[in-house]
C-alpha cells in the first residue's frame, strides 16, 4: 500500500472500516499528505462507527493539504446497523490493494510471531477501475442524512465487473440482485472441494447445509477458523455450530499463533478474496467487496497458502470436542449464536424498514 501511494500520480482512493490513530495509521496519513503536496487528488472514506476513535485532529493535516475525508453513514440511532465494511486502496484507477485488513497496528506482522493473520491482494486493470467507480458512488452518499440514506439502502450498491478469470463482486443491504452472495452460492453448489478461512464463521442455513451435504457425500470440506478472536461473541457463536458440522464430516481447524482475520474461500477452480466474512452480516447487511479469481495459478496459490496456515492450526476432533464442553460452554455458545445469527439480522431488518419509510 505504501509503495502504491508513493507511486500515485493522479488520484488515491482509500476506504476502510477501521482507521487507528497509531503508528500504522499515522504512517499512512503522512504518506497521503505527501501525495497531496505533490498534486495527487486524495480521498479517504472511513466508516463512522468503525473509525469512531479517529479524531478530527488526527486528519487535520491531511485536510489542510487538500485531502477530502468523509465518514460513511454518520452515527444515528436508526442507522447503526449498516456499515461500510469494504477495504480497498485504489491508485490512479490502475492498481488496487484489497483484503480483510483495516488500518491499524494489529494488522502489521507475519501472523505467526506477531500481528494478526491477514490476507491482501493486488489487482490491476478493469477490476481496479471498477473499484474506483464503486468508491465514487459510496463517497457521494457517505455523509447524507437518514432519508437519502434510506433510498440508497433500498436501491442497493451491488455490482459485478471484470472478466472470466478476475471479477469484482460488490455486496450491500437491500432487496434484489446481490452478485457477491449469488456467486458464492453458485460456486459452492457445484463444488466438490470447499476450503474456507473465516474469522467470524456464521453462515446462513443454506450455506451450512451445502457444506454438510458435500462432506457426507465424501467431498472435502475444510474450515480454518480462529483459535483466538478479537470478538468473543462471534467466536462463541461459531463454536455453537461445531458439533453438527463435525458429525457431517466437515474438517474444522483452529488457527493458534495469532488472531485469524483473513477471508478466503476456495471452491474447486475458483478463489474469493476480500473483506466479506462467511456470515449473514457480510452477505446481507454490510457493504462488502470480494474479488473472484478463476485461473489455475490463483487456485494453486490459494491452496498452497491454505496448506501453509494449516501447519499452525489444530484439528478439532469430534469425540474430544464433545467431552471438552461443559454445560456452561454449551449454553454460552447457544446464547451467542442467538445474538449473532438471530437478533442481529432481526434488528438490522427493523432498522432498514424504519429508514425506508
Amino acid at each position: 500500500m505504501m509503495t502504491a501511494i508513493a507511486a500515485a500520480k493522479h488520484s488515491i482512493q482509500l476506504q476502510t472500516y477501521i482507521f487507528r490513530d497509531d503508528d500504522i495509521g499515522r504512517t499512512i496519513l503522512v504518506a497521503l499528505e505527501a501525495a497531496c503536496s505533490r498534486g495527487v487528488r486524495v480521498r479517504l472514506l472511513i466508516d463512522a462507527l468503525g473509525a469512531f476513535s479517529l479524531s478530527e485532529a488526527a486528519i487535520e493535516n491531511l485536510v489542510e493539504q487538500g485531502g477530502l475525508v468523509r465518514r460513511f453513514n454518520p452515527i444515528h440511532p436508526f442507522r447503526l446497523s449498516y456499515r461500510n465494511h469494504r477495504k480497498a486502496l485504489v491508485c490512479d484507477r490502475q492498481v488496487a490493494v484489497i483484503g480483510g485488513f483495516n488500518i491499524g497496528q494489529e494488522y502489521a506482522g507475519d501472523g505467526v510471531e506477531h500481528g494478526w493473520c491477514e490476507l491482501g491482494l493486488v489487482v490491476r486493470g478493469v477490476v481496479a477501475e471498477e473499484l474506483g467507480r464503486a468508491f465514487d458512488r459510496l463517497f457521494v452518499f457517505a455523509d447524507q442524512g437518514p432519508r437519502r440514506f434510506a433510498r440508497l439502502r433500498r436501491s442497493g450498491e451491488r455490482r459485478q465487473a471484470g472478466f472470466h478469470s478476475q471479477q469484482l463482486l460488490l455486496g450491500g443491504p437491500g432487496a434484489g440482485h446481490n452478485p457477491l452472495k449469488e456467486r458464492l452460492y453458485s460456486d459452492l453448489a457445484k463444488a466438490e472441494s470447499i476450503r474456507v478461512i473465516s474469522p467470524y464463521f456464521l453462515p446462513p442455513w443454506p450455506l451450512r447445509r451445502r457444506l454438510m451435504k458435500l462432506a457426507r457425500a465424501g467431498g472435502r470440506v475444510q474450515l480454518l477458523l480462529p483459535g483466538k478472536s478479537d470478538v468473543a461473541l462471534a467466536w462463541h457463536a461459531s463454536r455453537a455450530l461445531y458439533s453438527r458440522l463435525l458429525r457431517a464430516g466437515v474438517e474444522i481447524h483452529e488457527y493458534l499463533p495469532q488472531v485469524l482475520h483473513a477471508k478466503l474461500v476456495i471452491s474447486d477452480r475458483s478463489v474469493l478474496v476480500g473483506s466479506a466474512n462467511f456470515n449473514t452480516r457480510s452477505l446481507h447487511i454490510d457493504y462488502e467487496l470480494m474479488v473472484r479469481l478463476s485461473d489455475d495459478d490463483a487456485v494453486a496459490w490459494a491452496d498452497q497458502h491454505f496448506d501453509g496456515l494449516l501447519v499452525h492450526a489444530r484439528r478439532i476432533d469430534q469425540q474430544t470436542w464433545r467431552r471438552s464442553r461443559s454445560l456452561f460452554d454449551r449454553l454460552r455458545q447457544r446464547f451467542c449464536y442467538w445474538v449473532m445469527a438471530r437478533l442481529d439480522p432481526l434488528l438490522a431488518g427493523w432498522l432498514w424498514r424504519r429508514m425506508a419509510q
